[in-house]
């Protein structure tokens, strides 16, 4: 496995990637789907590649890896970052398939790119030698540029439960342009769609192996990391990276006024000031907590039941710091900030767009943590 203090392809052509896809986010949230380039940009740098094991060509990157290149690429683009992230989540998902199935996928190369939708909103059919898809899963992110989507469903006969995760050669399935969020819209989260598809064994798993708490099997590095660990992190790294960026942007804009050094008290000064401090030490706050979180799961041979109520509590709340101090800093940004052709303004839809994903609300994550701390304790 890589450590986290080796070279990463990803993190050193992480501003490259980043500056590219900033220039290019305009015309990417217009047609509503990652520019295609930047798409190969990525690829190209590994992040495709950054969870695939080691025997497949596979990076044997960490979290804290692809934290430090999510969040450089997200401070210009928090879309582009969260293709990077839900890329790299979905490559590690693939690995619990067969070694059949591990050897079709990356039979081409480790470059693979894999979307997919892990809600199951698909059923699923069983026939000899594997099973018949159907269904319709919303917002897949870069549904349109992937060459395989990882998708989940119910098999028919079952009492919702038995899930199972199939994967489908983009070329066998339907992409519905219904993404029209407000945020993230070079996301390309569009509906993708089959319908009668015959998956073979070999391209299916047990969803209970990718989200099961006590059912997740090592990784492709070893160690046992299960989904509900880890998907929160990853979603917080964008809307990290977005707060780096619109407190950049926010000093471009505003920075004259705290770089005066007037006589007499200045209330204006005085209140640009209280806003830079307090967003600046939230973003940081929030930084400390998901930095922690990387360590522990690079490093940790297992994650507990109360590993992940805590990571998922830590993150639902980076996700309101994070949101508070965009928020204070757009209020305090004047028409500047709020003008279409600011980069600020595109941040802050984005940042909330990405906030508002269900895994990232307080409150369940809070009642998990406590539930889960308080039977321990007993």
């Amino acid at each position: 496995m890589t450590t986290t203090g080796s070279p990463s392809p990803l993190v050193e052509q992480a501003h490259r990637i980043a500056e590219s896809a900033g220039q290019r986010a305009e015309k990417a949230e217009a047609a509503r789907t990652p520019d295609p380039d930047v798409i190969d940009a990525l690829v190209a740098a590994g992040a495709a590649r950054h969870f695939v094991p080691l025997s497949l060509g596979g990076s044997g990157g960490t979290f804290t890896q692809l934290k430090q290149a999510a969040v450089t690429i997200g401070a210009h683009c928090p879309a582009t970052a969260w293709c990077t992230v839900v890329a790299a989540l979905m490559t590690r998902a693939a690995h619990h398939l067969p070694p059949a199935g591990q050897e079709q996928l990356w039979a081409g190369g480790p470059d693979t790119l894999v979307a997919g939708g892990v809600t199951p909103n698909g059923t699923a059919t069983a026939l000899e030698g594997g099973w018949s898809l159907s269904g319709s899963w919303p917002a897949v992110s870069f549904a349109e540029r992937a060459q395989w989507i990882l998708l989940s469903a119910t098999p028919r006969g079952t009492d919702g439960g038995g899930q199972r995760i199939c994967l489908v050669p983009a070329a066998h399935v339907r992409v519905d342009r219904t993404w029209d969020a407000v945020g993230m819209q070079a996301t390309g989260s569009h509906t993708v769609a089959v319908r009668q598809v015959f998956v073979p064994d070999t391209m299916t798993f047990p969803a209970a192996l990718l989200t099961g708490l006590d059912t997740a099997p090592a990784g492709p590095d070893g160690r046992t990391v299960p989904l509900p660990a880890v998907n929160t992190f990853l979603f917080c790294l964008p809307m990290l990276g977005a707060a780096h960026g619109a407190l950049r942007h926010w000093r471009q804009l505003t920075g004259a006024r705290l770089h005066r050094h007037p006589r007499a008290y200045d209330p204006v000064l005085a209140h640009y000031g209280d806003v830079f401090a307090r967003s600046s030490s939230e973003i940081d706050a929030a930084e400390l907590l998901l930095d922690r979180i990387a360590r522990h799961t690079d490093t940790a041979p297992a994650l507990t039941r109360t590993d992940v109520a805590r990571n998922q509590r830590d993150c639902a709340f980076v996700a309101e710091l994070l949101l508070r101090a965009v928020d204070r800093l757009m209020q305090a940004s004047g028409t500047s900030g709020h003008s279409a052709a600011s980069a600020l303004q595109r941040l802050w839809r984005d940042i909330h767009t990405a906030g508002s994903h269900a895994t990232l609300q307080f409150g369940p994550a809070a009642a998990r943590y406590t539930q889960a701390e308080l039977t321990h304790a007993h």
